[in-house]
C-alpha cells in the first residue's frame, strides 16, 4: 500500500496580505485622489529603497522605541551588513536628500507611494507589511508652511470623500522648553506609578511623553491631570503655535487642539497632528505627522527645518466606499476558421488601443465562449463568423437587454464608447 504524502499547504506571512484586485482597485483609488492633490502643492514624487542600514532608524527614530526596539524587521546579510524592511518613510527621505546633496538646492517638496514594515500584532487596520502614502517639505520654515501642509492632508481626505474624520493638533514644543516640561511630566508621573501599566512605568524614564499616548483606559484615567506640553512653550515656540491656528483659521480648515498628541517618534518637535475617526475602533489615527526640525542635522546636514506626513492606504480604503475592481467591458467571440481567429484578434485589438477593456474567449463551441461572457459579465459581445469576417462586420450584443446589430468595427466600437 502506498503511503499517501501529505503537503504541507503554503501561505502568506501572518500580517502580510496579498493584493487582490478589488483590495488594489481601492489603493489606486487612494494613490490617484494623493497624486492629484499632492500636484496643486507642488509636491513631486519620489521612489525610495525598500531596504535601509538599520542604524538610520536608529539614530532617527531612536534606540528606546517601540519600533526600532520590538518591531522593526532587521538582520545581518551576507556581507555582514545591518540591513533592514524600512519600518516608516521620513528617515530615508532624509537620507537620499542629504545623499543626493541638495541641502543648497532651496526648497524640496516631495512625496512617496509604498510598503512599510512593522512586526506588531495585526489586527483591522493594522498590518505587518501596509501600504503607505507619505509627503516631505524640507526647508519649510515657518508656522504658514505647516498650516499648508496641514491643508493638503485634509485636501486629500476631503477628495476621497471621506466622512466622520476630525484634524487633531498639538504643540511638542522645542530642545529649549521641553526639558523644563519633561522634569515636571516625569515628577507627575512618579506620583502615578501605582495605577499605570508596566509599559508606562518603563517609560517613565526613557520617554515620558509616550506615556500620554497609552491606550489604556485606566492609565488615562489617571493621566486627566497630567501637565500639558502647549502650557509650558518657549515664545518662539507659543508664537509658532499661535501662527499655525490663525493659519488653519485663513483657509477653513477645522480643526481641534488634543494635548495627547504626542507621535511615537523621538524626531518631532512643535507642530504634531493626527487626523483620526472614530469608525474603525482602535485604529483611529488614518493620517498623522508633524515638524522635525532637527532630523536633518542629527543625520550629518545642516540644520534644516522640515514637516511632513504619512496616512495608512489601508486605512484610508478601509473608509471608502465600495469600489469593485474594473472589469472588461467586451468579450469577443470568434465562430469559424483561422481567418476568423486572426480578424478576432486584431479587432480585440482595435478596441483595446481605443481604451476599451476586452477578453477574447479563444474560439471554439458557442456555448463555451457565451459562458465565459456571463462570468466576465461583461456588457457587450462582438460576434464574428465567417459570413462576418467576408464582410468586413461583427455582429455586437448588448448583453443588458439581447439586442443585437451587425456593424463594422468602428461602428460596433462607437456602440461601446457611447454606453459609457
Amino acid at each position: 500500500m502506498t503511503k499517501k504524502i501529505t503537503v504541507k499547504k503554503i501561505q502568506s506571512i501572518r500580517g502580510i496580505h496579498d493584493g487582490l484586485p478589488e483590495t488594489v482597485c481601492q489603493w489606486q483609488q487612494v494613490e490617484s485622489a494623493a497624486r492629484t492633490v499632492f500636484s496643486r502643492y507642488a509636491f513631486n514624487e519620489v521612489r525610495l529603497p525598500i531596504l535601509e542600514p538599520t542604524h538610520l532608524f536608529v539614530r532617527s527614530i531612536g534606540e528606546q522605541t517601540d519600533i526600532v526596539a520590538k518591531e522593526m524587521y532587521h538582520f545581518v546579510d551576507q556581507g555582514h551588513d545591518h540591513i533592514c524592511l524600512r519600518p516608516e518613510g521620513t528617515a530615508g527621505a532624509v537620507r537620499a536628500y542629504l545623499q543626493a546633496g541638495l541641502t543648497r538646492s532651496g526648497l524640496q517638496r516631495w512625496f512617496y507611494v509604498g510598503a512599510m514594515f512593522r512586526r506588531e500584532r495585526p489586527q483591522k487596520g493594522r498590518l505587518r507589511q501596509f501600504q503607505q502614502i507619505g509627503a516631505e517639505f524640507f526647508g519649510a520654515a515657518g508656522p504658514l508652511a505647516d498650516a499648508e501642509v496641514l491643508a493638503m492632508a485634509w485636501q486629500l481626505v476631503h477628495r476621497l470623500g471621506l466622512q466622520h474624520l476630525t484634524l487633531e493638533i498639538n504643540s511638542l514644543g522645542c530642545p529649549a522648553c521641553r526639558p523644563g516640561y519633561r522634569e515636571k511630566l516625569v515628577l507627575f508621573l512618579r506620583q502615578q506609578t501605582a495605577n499605570l501599566c508596566p509599559t508606562c512605568i518603563q517609560r517613565i524614564d526613557s520617554n515620558p511623553m509616550r506615556v500620554l499616548d497609552c491606550k489604556v483606559p485606566q492609565c488615562q484615567q489617571y493621566l486627566q491631570d497630567a501637565p500639558e506640553v502647549i502650557s509650558h512653550l518657549c515664545d518662539d515656540c507659543n508664537s509658532h503655535w499661535q501662527g499655525l491656528q490663525a493659519g488653519l483659521t485663513a483657509l477653513s480648515i477645522p480643526y481641534c487642539i488634543n494635548p495627547r498628541i504626542v507621535r511615537g517618534l523621538d524626531y518631532y518637535n512643535r507642530t504634531a497632528f493626527e487626523i483620526v475617526t472614530d469608525q474603525l475602533g482602535a485604529q483611529g489615527t488614518v493620517l498623522a505627522g508633524g515638524r522635525y526640525d532637527g532630523l536633518v542635522e542629527s543625520l550629518g546636514g545642516p540644520a534644516t527645518p522640515a514637516i511632513g506626513f504619512a496616512a495608512g492606504v489601508e486605512r484610508l480604503a478601509l473608509l471608502l466606499p465600495e469600489t469593485m475592481a474594473e472589469k472588461a467591458k467586451v468579450t469577443m467571440v470568434a465562430m469559424g476558421n483561422e481567418a476568423v481567429i486572426l480578424a478576432s484578434m486584431r479587432h480585440a485589438d482595435t478596441l483595446r488601443q481605443a481604451g476599451i477593456a476586452t477578453i477574447h474567449a479563444g474560439g471554439g463551441t458557442m456555448k463555451r465562449q457565451m459562458k465565459i461572457a456571463d462570468r466576465e459579465q461583461t456588457p457587450f459581445c462582438l460576434i464574428i463568423g465567417e459570413d462576418e469576417c467576408a464582410t468586413g462586420q461583427v455582429m455586437c450584443k448588448n448583453m443588458r437587454n439581447g439586442s443585437q446589430q451587425q456593424q463594422t468595427i468602428t461602428q460596433a466600437m462607437n456602440t461601446i464608447l457611447q454606453d459609457g
